[in-house]
């Protein structure tokens, strides 16, 4: 039997193997599948004592040297075999598949799609650097002024590095903090406990492509040390629940990243036709496995929809437990079974208030919601049909293909539908597209029948990574200025 993967903390680039240990477990057989170094909060603190090296060292690559080298890394990231922590032990791509899969519950397919779809974030690196700057030309991140638009602009980067807090729920959601390399700030990394294996392998692609080593630092670390490095760090990007953020939803340092309760609207133009809108219906609430902000949690329609529930419901009722190495999986596994009983239990408590109906249980003879396959537990998908958006689950993200259908005026549905970060509003009338675009409560509008969960790489969809890390400043040049 080989030995066990051993992860040490990185700091800087360099390798620390702490006294304390993590091994993080099969989430079927509850065997150990790797080692996992952890970082005290004295240890956390320490990190932040010497940042500017780091900085120096990246900066010293143009900006657009970075990039080409960030375009190497995505293939390097999907196609290499690369080192898995101390010891000499290293990882193919199917290694990684496999290894990520057992940690996490996601089946191998998700897996794949998830891999494919940080390559293609690597590969269009250039857009969506694009997307973020407007359209700024990038060398002036080197030069430190040039103009824009036929005007002089200066940019000021405002922080040495960027830490990122981690969850566990996806892969892809390391994609968000890729571009954060391209634009000359090292990276701070907290996994999430039950996936260290994506950060660490996008990390050794980055070094094998050409960056510099102390560009990276990789902390497993528990809440107190967390809590070290969100004070500490010059700027953050926090994944968590809703209680988590809320913490830090006013900190202009901190940029949050909690539950999206996205949505799809049909407007009374399109209603009759809802039947040809279902498959981008069923895509937004089910790819991913649900597992994304961005998957669509709460429909909202001006009728019919009790049908529209029933109809997305048996259009899933073929998502079930399979095995984690079938290609036809598609549905994943909880790593943490108390995750399923308390969201399991959510959703029946909120099935006691008056006004809403499971009507994916009633589809499955009401068989129950929660289910165990393997020795994994899994949750069957959830649509449920809500008399008005008052109803507790109306509004309700789980961390599964769960949504409500509720039937909302459409007069009504704006004032009601609150923060939201993706909308796909499908619809024709130029009156009410004028009204959502105003919208406050909308991060990013979809305007016809596109799937919530579709990402443009010219968009960000949450937040702007580039304003975060560096501030327009006032500048001033002489004729004599080049």
């Amino acid at each position: 039997m080989s030995a066990l993967p051993e992860l040490p903390v990185l700091r800087q680039g360099q390798p620390y193997t702490s006294l304390d240990v993590s091994e993080i477990c099969h989430v079927a057989t509850g065997q150990p599948v790797i080692r996992v170094s952890q970082a005290n909060s004295g240890l956390v603190a320490r990190e932040f004592l010497h940042t500017a090296a780091p900085r120096a060292a990246l900066i010293q690559i143009p900006c657009l040297e970075r990039v080409e080298m960030i375009k190497r890394a995505g293939l390097i990231f999907l196609n290499d075999t690369l080192p898995i922590g101390i010891g000499g032990q290293t990882q193919t791509p199917e290694d990684y598949v496999r290894q990520l899969s057992s940690t996490s519950g996601l089946p191998y397919s998700l897996i794949r799609m998830n891999m494919q779809r940080l390559s293609a974030v690597f590969g269009q690196i250039e857009i969506i650097l694009r997307g973020l700057t407007r359209g700024l030309d990038l060398t002036v991140l080197d030069r430190g002024y040039g103009s824009q638009g036929g005007a002089p602009v200066s940019f000021g980067c405002v922080a040495d590095n960027l830490a990122v807090i981690l969850p566990s729920n996806s892969p892809a959601v390391n994609a968000l903090w890729i571009p954060s390399l391209a634009l000359g700030v090292p990276v701070i990394l907290k996994p999430g406990r039950e996936e260290p294996w994506t950060p660490w392998r996008i990390i050794e692609a980055m070094i094998k492509a050409g960056f510099p080593c102390e560009a990276f630092s990789f902390i497993p670390t528990g809440h107190d040390g967390s809590a070290v490095m969100i004070r500490k760090a010059g700027r953050v990007m926090m994944f968590g629940d809703d209680a988590t953020v809320a913490q830090y939803a006013t900190d202009p340092r901190v940029e949050v990243h909690g539950s999206g309760r996205s949505k799809i609207l049909i407007g009374e133009d399109q209603i009759e036709r809802w039947r040809d809108f279902l498959p981008v219906m069923v895509e937004s609430v089910s790819a991913n496995s649900g597992r994304s902000c961005i998957n669509t949690s709460a429909i909202l329609v001006p009728r019919y929809g009790r049908e529209i529930a029933e109809a997305i419901a048996k259009e899933l009722l073929d998502m079930v437990p399979r095995a984690a190495d079938d290609e036809a999986a598609r549905l994943s596994g909880f790593a943490n079974p108390a995750m399923t009983e308390w969201i399991d239990s959510a959703i029946s408590e909120g099935l006691e208030a008056p006004g809403a109906v499971d009507v994916s249980a009633a589809l499955r003879g009401g068989s129950p919601r929660a289910v165990r396959r393997d020795g994994m537990n899994y949750l069957l998908p959830t649509l449920v049909a809500c008399r008005d958006f008052s109803q507790p689950l109306a509004n309700r993200e789980f961390l599964f293909p769960y949504a409500s259908v509720t039937e909302v005026p459409q007069q009504d549905m704006l004032d009601q539908i609150g923060p939201s970060l993706v909308v796909t509003a499908i619809t024709e009338d130029p009156h009410w597209i004028q009204e959502l675009l105003i919208c406050p409560h909308i991060d990013r509008l979809n305007v016809g029948p596109m799937p919530t969960n579709r990402v443009q790489w010219d968009q960000p969809h949450e937040g702007n990574l580039f304003e975060f890390l560096y501030r327009r400043r006032s500048i001033g040049l002489s004729q004599h200025a080049s």
